[in-house]
């Protein structure tokens, strides 16, 4: 089924070798496929490239990671239409979806959000905070873009109309909890360098997992799905612990700094200066003394603090 107007979709890959021929093949009655690599080193590129022998209007590039937002408006750069379709690797649209966008009149004022389907280990987990799941996706690129967010990016949606589609995407989030843990442990590492100087506190990121937990497990019925709603929502208090507590250790950590000191035949200063660098509860990583030209004493001197600084 091929779409009457023309839309570019775009799509952020990085090791994503087990769903994106999938992906790929749900997307064939679009206009163009923009697939933008953020260095993966799995079968990805080749099975994309395989797939472009079928589709010839699938562009690859690549880009290392700037961050989710910077690299979706950079990949939105590169289509050469102006209606965008952005759709993760992990996902597939449903052939529903398709036809109910042949079906709409688009609105370059309005973005259109997806219900998304979000599976672990091949089942729908209606709960956890994983259900209902709207996501934008299609949307006019003179209108908008993503922020510049490192990670959990958005659209900015300022005036324009949000418009919810009946039909979506089916979504691979986890197949094991390895993958859970991995994720969970690179989404909460941005997001800390993303809010760094934020107020954090040990105990506010207990009390976010904490809740976090309770939220998801019991008032969003994770306790519904078995082991698989109580590994989700755990993890996702686990995630919600970590983003806090690493924000807490980055804002605390000692920046790493190198002092210089200046002298010239003044000895007697030098060594008040050194000594009272000695004092410090916490020492430059490096001190550098930079002599303009003075004689044996200072050279004497310096020796002296060295053996012992």
């Amino acid at each position: 089924m091929k779409l009457s107007t023309k839309i570019s979709v775009c799509i952020l890959v990085k090791n994503a070798q087990d769903t994106i021929k999938e992906c790929l093949e749900s997307l064939q009655g679009f206009d163009e496929i923009i697939l933008l690599d953020n260095q993966s080193s799995d079968d990805t590129l080749k099975i994309a490239n395989e797939f472009k022998n079928k589709f010839g209007n699938l562009r690859i590039y690549s880009s290392e990671f700037i961050g989710f937002g910077p690299l979706k408006n950079l990949a939105i750069n590169y289509a050469s239409n102006d209606w965008i379709f952005s759709i993760d690797s992990d996902e597939v649209l449903e052939l529903s979806a398709l036809k109910e966008l042949e079906s709409l009149e688009l609105n370059s004022n309005n973005i259109y959000a997806m219900p998304r389907k979000n599976l672990y280990k091949g089942e729908w987990i209606k709960a956890c905070g994983w259900h209902p799941d709207f996501v934008l996706r299609l949307f006019n690129k003179t209108k908008t873009k993503f922020n510049s967010n490192f990670v959990h990016e958005s659209l900015e949606v300022g005036n324009l109309n949000v418009v919810k589609l009946k039909n979506g995407l089916r979504h691979y989030a986890y197949d094991n909890i390895s993958v859970l843990i991995d994720k969970m442990q690179k989404y909460s590492t941005l997001w800390a360098k993303q809010n760094r100087y934020k107020s954090s506190t040990m105990a506010s990121a207990v009390l976010h997992g904490g809740w976090k937990f309770i939220r998801d497990y019991f008032f969003k019925s994770g306790f519904m799905y078995g082991y698989k709603g109580f590994v989700i929502s755990f993890c996702n208090a686990l995630g919600a612990f970590f983003k806090y507590a690493k924000l807490y250790e980055l804002n605390h950590q000692m920046p790493s700094v190198s002092l210089v000191v200046t002298t010239y035949n003044n000895e007697k200063y030098l060594e008040q200066v050194l000594k009272s660098i000695e004092s410090l509860d916490y020492l430059p990583n490096e001190v550098l003394i930079a002599d303009d030209g003075s004689g044996k004493n200072t050279a004497n001197l310096i020796s002296k603090f060295k053996q012992n600084f």
